[in-house]
């Protein structure tokens, strides 16, 4: 059975490689903030709808990530467990996403069917191997992927929430309260979070790339 697991010591990054990866990764945030402000000026019919710029951009960060989960589990065949039940969380992140088209085509709650089979059997997946993700694990959590993805995890479905709450907005704005106020933050910031997800995503390919390569040595 060949090693997937992370050797003791990966291969540090170089710091060039660090300053041009966080160049292009300013260039990402800064890329879907303009998105959203352009979609507030220009698109006042569809802004913060499922038709958006935020929400499209939304599913494109997670249809990514839940790529590179892949490649990173099937090609580079590095952390399977630990990749695994990232995929599944990012994934029926992706379906969950996609609810309003879902409804409006297929049937009412048919996200809920969708992320209930992909949830279910990885979830039996990982338990039965749950030795071996305990291994995979205990590398990958220290590695500057997972304080990115438990970042984005907490800013996507903990602060966004709490933070577009009506309750919150009704308390700022009072008898000026608009709905659209609501969605703007709420979305936005859910953009963030998804942004922060995928950038850990890739960090884990880079990362597996490494473990990869130093296994082959």
């Amino acid at each position: 059975m060949p090693d997937d697991s992370p050797p003791a010591h990966p291969w540090p990054i170089g710091f060039r490689a660090t300053c041009v990866r966080a160049t292009l990764y300013v260039l990402l945030i800064a890329a879907l903030a303009q998105g959203a402000y352009y979609e507030a000026l220009h698109f006042h019919e569809i802004r913060f709808s499922e038709q958006g710029f935020i929400e499209l951009a939304q599913s494109a960060l997670l249809a990514t990530a839940s790529a590179l989960l892949l490649y990173t589990r099937q090609v580079l065949r590095t952390m399977p467990n630990v990749s695994l039940l990232m995929f599944a969380f990012v994934f029926s992140s992706l379906i969950r996403e996609q609810d309003y088209w879902l409804d409006l085509w297929v049937a009412e709650h048919t996200w809920k069917v969708l992320v209930t089979l992909v949830i279910v059997p990885i979830l039996y997946w990982v338990i039965r191997h749950r030795e071996r993700f305990a291994e995979e694990f205990a590398g990958y959590a220290n590695s500057f992927s997972f304080g990115l993805f438990a970042a984005g995890v907490l800013t996507t479905y903990v602060f966004s929430r709490l933070y577009g709450r009506s309750a919150f907005w009704e308390a700022v704005l009072q008898e000026r309260y608009l709905r659209t106020f609501k969605d703007a933050a709420e979305e936005t910031v859910e953009l963030l979070g998804y942004a922060l997800i995928m950038i850990a995503v890739i960090e884990l390919a880079l990362l597996a790339r490494r473990w990869h390569s130093a296994r082959r040595d």
